[in-house]
């Protein structure tokens, strides 16, 4: 049960791509944080909804997936800079013959997984060219 709760508080980062910003350096983080490793306890920090769009600094092409994700193959993981900043890495949605360093991104909202017997759904954020 203990899981329910993590899940509920992390909807905001996952669902939205919220962050958080120090006001005192400007300095964006991505996971949220509680406080900016920059200023440290002069940080003041604040919630931030980044703007969703970046460019592909690197990647690599799936082709042998973890199991649950065999159909989906190939795709592609990339570390993605936002606009903003910070670093994250998620599925890029487009050809894989297609994609290249500095490619710029934008977020959608897609399909994650399914868990469990009852196949649960879940959804998050993944990318997709931004001429797309």
């Amino acid at each position: 049960m203990s899981s329910v709760p993590r899940f509920w508080r992390s909807l905001g980062s996952r669902y939205n791509l919220e962050g958080t910003r120090c006001k005192e350096c400007g300095e964006y983080y991505y996971p949220p944080r509680n406080f900016c490793v920059n200023c440290r306890r002069i940080g003041h920090i604040e919630p931030y909804k980044f703007k969703g769009t970046g460019e592909i600094i690197s990647y690599t092409i799936i082709h042998t997936a973890a199991e649950g994700f065999e159909d989906q193959t190939p795709y592609t993981l990339a570390i993605i800079q936002l606009d903003e900043g910070p670093r994250l890495t998620s599925q890029v949605i487009c050809d894989p013959d297609k994609i290249h360093i500095g490619m710029r991104v934008r977020s959608v909202f897609r399909k994650l997984g399914e868990d469990g017997e009852g196949g649960m759904i879940y959804y998050g954020t993944k990318f997709a060219p931004e001429d797309s």
